[in-house]
């Protein structure tokens, strides 16, 4: 029968184990411990798409998200209260995090309201970002909302998720310096608003339990924005260091990059979260080797439901992990035609609940090709379950 564990009062994160850049640690959190690096499966409104809570569990997830944006509009806050935080509600009794909602607020909310240098106008002009916060319009009914940085915690409180995000505009690449540097100074803003409203409710949920809050790192792909932010942002105490961004989880060589701008500054008795890192398996590898320890992205469950499916397998090369596969980006598309026959699982021992089941390639290719719902599920398990086990793997390399 499920049940909820006795919650603990406090947030402490370990560090164990370094080996170069790379680290192993341990972060203890309300609902259970997080051993680090860790990739976390994304479950955005609720529920990890086509998975239900027990089979997120079977993949071995130590943690999973959960956004503000889409929780406040639905289900709603009243709801979401009434049926006790949303542990409770999607049954699942491990730590959940919680993004702010401003990345969504910004993609979803129908617009941005900014000009460009040179008058012209960006893409979503339904959007309004001022000095206090985001005025947007729902993607569901065109109604209107703004979100504050108070708010968004009060959203995540109400949530009752053992980390919650700072609220912070999501930067665009492509913004010229002068944008980058007047959104940096919004961001500090709202990141020292939802510290003061963090600790002016006791750093605790509506439900009483201990929240964790991490700053965000933002400024583009401008080193010395980047490293104005960094400090900014540890002048607080967070609990852990985020790097936001369109670059993060988007543009590998970009984020490679801002890493190594701002890994030498971040504190090592905090855990780092490289926000959206996880579209391909070398995204992993390559975060974990640039001292970074949480990791998350839609795509490994987005990706199985579009038929790519991972396979491939980190190997020692001269004392560094390095990943290897036969297929670009690690994926193999499972609509095509040879594998009409193939009587093998997806990757030989894999211990996904489908590749142990012994699921074939030829039956998955079939599913996939009739649109059957089972589908959906069982390509999922394998991803994310492969996405967790290469970050049990890379942990195992460090504390070696």
């Amino acid at each position: 029968m499920w049940a909820m564990p006795k919650a603990k009062n406090e947030f402490e994160f370990t560090l164990q184990k370094t080996k170069g850049k790379m680290r192993a640690g341990k972060m203890t959190t309300p609902h259970g411990v997080v051993e680090t690096p860790i990739f976390m499966p994304v479950g955005t409104v609720g529920s990890v798409k086509s998975l239900d809570s027990a089979d997120v569990q079977n993949t071995q997830a130590q943690i999973i998200l959960g956004n503000t944006y889409h929780l406040y509009l639905r289900p709603g806050m009243e709801t979401m209260q009434k049926m006790g935080g949303l542990h409770k509600f999607m049954r699942w009794n491990k730590p959940i995090l919680t993004d702010s909602g401003g990345f969504q607020v910004l993609s979803l909310g129908d617009a941005i309201a900014h000009k460009q240098e040179g008058g012209v106008k960006q893409e979503n002009p339904g959007v309004k970002i001022t000095e206090d916060g985001v005025e947007f319009r729902s993607h569901l009914d065109g109604s209107k909302h703004t979100f504050t940085p108070e708010k968004s915690i009060q959203i995540q409180r109400e949530i009752g998720s053992d980390i919650m995000m700072a609220f912070d505009e999501a930067l665009p690449d492509s913004k010229p310096h002068k944008y980058a540097a007047d959104s940096l100074a919004k961001t500090h803003d709202w990141a020292t608003k939802c510290y003061n409203y963090w600790e002016k409710h006791d750093r605790r949920s509506v439900y009483g339990t201990y929240q964790s809050l991490f700053g965000i790192i933002q400024g583009g792909l401008f080193e010395d924005l980047r490293l104005e932010s960094v400090k900014h942002i540890m002048s607080l105490d967070f609990d852990g260091i985020a790097l936001g961004g369109e670059t993060v989880g988007y543009n590998l060589e970009g984020t490679r990059q801002v890493m190594e701008w701002v890994e030498p500054l971040m504190p090592a008795n905090k855990p780092r979260y490289a926000m959206g890192m996880g579209m391909n398996p070398i995204d992993l590898v390559e975060g974990v080797k640039m001292g970074f320890d949480m990791f998350d992205c839609v795509a490994p469950a987005r990706l199985a439901r579009n038929g790519s499916l991972y396979v491939g397998e980190l190997v020692i090369k001269d004392g560094e992990p390095v990943f290897e596969s036969q297929f670009k980006n690690g994926r193999m598309s499972i609509g095509a035609a040879q594998y009409t026959t193939d009587d093998s699982v997806i990757q030989e021992g894999c211990d996904c609940e489908t590749c142990k089941a012994g699921y074939t390639r030829a039956y998955l290719r079939h599913l996939y090709k009739t649109k059957e719902l089972a589908y959906y599920r069982l390509a999922t398990q394998h991803n994310l379950r492969f996405m967790i086990r290469l970050t049990e793997q890379l942990r195992s390399f460090i504390l070696e």
